[in-house]
């Protein structure tokens, strides 16, 4: 399908207008880079599934202006990283935030933290979708 598209690009001869130029030129440019996804399997064409990942972290921008100590930032830094590795997890991250209040991890319990991860299996079963 790359293929046929890039042979149909090159039978293009536009005369008149800006964008379509702009876009051929940007598509020829971008040709040795085209087929690179094709080399795994696990690649997508698309990088929307990494944009829709870190959408929080940069819709947060605006509110770490408010972060006026590093104490501040830390804490904010700390519940972005559990929210999201919840989220990676398929675990609900408002209950996995109850889940860790209630069950108040400290340390001195190293040895229930990984209990309270959101990949452990009690967890997941607490905090399901």
């Amino acid at each position: 399908m790359i293929d046929a598209f890039l042979a149909w690009l090159d039978g293009l001869t536009p005369k008149t207008g800006d964008g379509i130029i702009k876009a051929i030129n940007y598509t020829n440019r971008c040709r040795p880079y085209l087929k690179n996804y094709l080399q795994n399997g696990a690649c997508s064409l698309s990088n929307n599934l990494s944009e829709n990942a870190i959408r929080s972290v940069v819709m947060g921008r605006k509110n770490w202006l408010f972060s006026d100590t590093q104490d501040g930032a830390t804490a904010s830094m700390v519940i972005y990283s559990l929210i999201e590795t919840a989220k990676a997890n398929d675990v609900d991250s408002e209950k996995y935030l109850e889940y860790l209040l209630e069950n108040h991890p400290c340390a001195d319990m190293p040895d229930e933290l990984e209990q309270l991860a959101p990949w452990s299996e009690a967890t997941r079963e607490a905090c399901a979708i």
